[in-house]
């Protein structure tokens, strides 16, 4: 069977091939044939040492390519979709790339939403194929994952896993493909032609405020966020990335940058041991790292504790949920000036859509988030449009002018832009409630769910989801905003802001979780100390009810971000 091409002459048809994502790859592989694009973990040596695996980028193209021509020789469909659920490691990266070659779908979810989540999302996405470790397998064909749509599995790793799962070995594919490509039933490279708007992917959001939904990413968008980050952070081919999150992992090879995986667990960022991270930074000199505002919370601190630098990244970046002044200033100082931390702003929908550094943040609009203004998130990226409407709970069909707000006024964040994406997977009603098309100007904006304003500097201020503001009969209290005042006081760890129903009517409770564990004595006397400073603020004086939770429930993709649906219920029990 032959890779769909181009006649000679068709410019058109030639940029639709090269429009396909995984066209960075090969080009790295070209132009940077033995610097490795991934290394992975393998346990440890005789010595103690860590033992690595690694590919180039000439293995990894190599590699993909093998994948992405047996997927074509088992008759995958172009379009067709794949679900993925694979961990970290060389087979991630090339699974993921051959799909892409192979003009294959991946549909991507967080392993820790949970099994029932998990199910709804496979079925929701109807994947024809599913890829997976052992136990993935296993566990879809116990629990029927895409039961009506999956017509072939395909599994990682070898042995007696594979007997009576009806499913083929990666290496199968892998061998196929290598013998097609030899055979010349497929050319190499491959690149079955993808137009820019087809879809690419489909990612899932984490569900920390609502069920998860799959946002469908075309080529276009992916190519927009790999040259707006490039640009945004100055990132060069040939740096070396330590990234802990395995989605953003894959943005380094196509960044031409050498993506170490570190010895974690991804989905448990808040729990990462920071001697393994360390570990990695002593044995490949990082000069980038992305990381989640959990991860950078132990791994300052204990970074701190040691006395230790690391005098070769040039920048962090962390995101999924704001980064108190306090862990960034932790782990800056682990840095050399003027190498610092940056926080883009976004969502699985859109991103980045705006960024600021540590140094900004630190130097001026940190002491704004202790005041109650909320949490500046920077100037828009790129060719972002960031604007600021009334707060509504309802469908907005067609953009108007009417709906904006003026500077400094908080309202509901819309963006839009080459880096948003256009719809949920299966999910017209979810569509119609984030989108709003703009008839007049071709295009459309993203509701991003948040509340903020702009300042008279053209900066983004976060002021809280829109679910989670607290409707009050004379008043609107806003999470991030009120927050902020409490999380100033040392002994508080973080806050949530929560609405309760009461005999007395609907009541703010701010749920406080403490740096350190706390007698009955020290609670009463904390409490008073932060009624005291909210009665200093217009927003934080109408807060009364304050309790105290020993650990937040967060999310599952960074551990950052607060369930306070859940703190809610569990507030609702209490009484202060």
């Amino acid at each position: 069977m032959n890779t769909p091409s181009p006649d000679a002459g068709d410019a058109e048809a030639d940029d639709d091939r090269r429009t396909n994502i995984a066209r960075h790859l090969h080009d790295m592989a070209v132009r940077r044939p033995y610097q490795a694009a991934v290394v992975v973990p393998q346990g440890r040596g005789a010595a103690g040492t860590i033992r690595y695996s690694h590919f180039t980028y000439r293995q990894l193209d190599r590699d993909s390519d093998a994948v992405a021509a047996g997927l074509i020789e088992e008759a995958v469909p172009r379009g067709s979709r794949a679900a993925v659920m694979v961990r970290p490691g060389l087979d991630f990266f090339s699974l993921v790339f051959g799909l892409f070659k192979a003009g294959i779908v991946p549909v991507l979810i967080d392993p820790g939403i949970g099994v029932k989540s998990l199910g709804r999302c496979l079925d929701e996405a109807e994947p024809e194929t599913f890829i997976g470790i052992a136990r993935a397998v296993v566990a879809r064909k116990a629990l029927g994952w895409g039961r009506d749509t999956v017509r072939r599995v395909i599994m990682t790793g070898q042995g007696k896993w594979l007997d009576g799962l009806g499913s083929t070995a990666l290496d199968a594919v892998r061998a196929r493909g290598r013998d097609a490509l030899a055979g010349g039933r497929v050319e190499a490279p491959v690149f079955r032609t993808v137009k820019s708007g087809e879809p690419a992917a489909i990612l899932f959001t984490s569900g920390s405020t609502g069920p998860p939904k799959g946002a469908v990413y075309t080529h276009a968008i992916f190519e927009a966020q790999i040259a707006c980050f490039r640009s945004l952070y100055q990132i060069e081919p040939g740096e070396i990335d330590l990234c802990t999150f395995p989605l953003f992992a894959l943005f380094a090879p196509a960044l031409g940058m050498t993506s170490i995986v570190p010895r974690m667990d991804p989905t448990r960022p808040a729990r990462v041991d920071p001697e393994k991270l360390f570990e990695a930074i002593e044995d490949f000199g990082p000069t980038n790292m992305f990381g989640s505002p959990a991860l950078l919370k132990r791994v300052g601190p204990a970074g701190a504790a040691k006395g230790l630098k690391i005098p070769t990244l040039r920048r962090g970046v962390t995101a999924a949920a704001p980064a108190s002044p306090r862990v960034l200033d932790a782990f800056a100082r682990l840095l050399e000036p003027p190498a610092e931390i940056f926080t883009p702003y976004g969502a699985t929908e859109a991103l980045p859509v705006a960024s600021i550094g540590s140094a900004e943040i630190l130097g001026e609009t940190g002491k704004q988030t202790d005041l109650g203004r909320g949490v500046c998130v920077g100037r828009p990226c790129g060719d972002v449009v960031v604007k600021i409407i009334r707060i509504s709970d309802q469908p907005i069909p067609r953009w108007s002018d009417d709906l904006l707000l003026p500077d400094g006024e908080i309202g509901e964040v819309v963006v839009s832009g080459p880096v948003v994406t256009r719809e949920y997977f299966g999910r017209p009603e979810a569509t119609a409630l984030a989108k709003i098309v703009d008839s007049s100007g071709g295009t459309f904006y993203h509701r991003m769910g948040d509340v903020g304003y702009l300042d008279d500097r053209g900066r983004l201020w976060f002021c809280g989801r829109k679910a989670h503001r607290v409707e009050l009969s004379d008043a609107t209290l806003h999470t991030i905003c009120c927050e902020g005042v409490f999380n100033a006081h040392p002994e508080v760890a973080r806050s949530a802001l929560v609405g309760v129903d009461r005999p007395e009517g609907r009541t703010p409770v701010l749920c406080v979780e403490p740096v350190r564990r706390l007698s009955r004595r020290d609670r009463d006397k904390v409490r008073s100390e932060l009624l005291a400073l909210g009665s200093q603020f217009e927003h934080a004086r109408r807060i009364k009810s304050i309790l105290f939770h020993r650990s937040f429930p967060v999310d599952v993709r960074h551990n950052s971000k607060i369930f306070r649906e859940k703190l809610a219920v569990w507030a609702a029990r209490k009484r202060t």
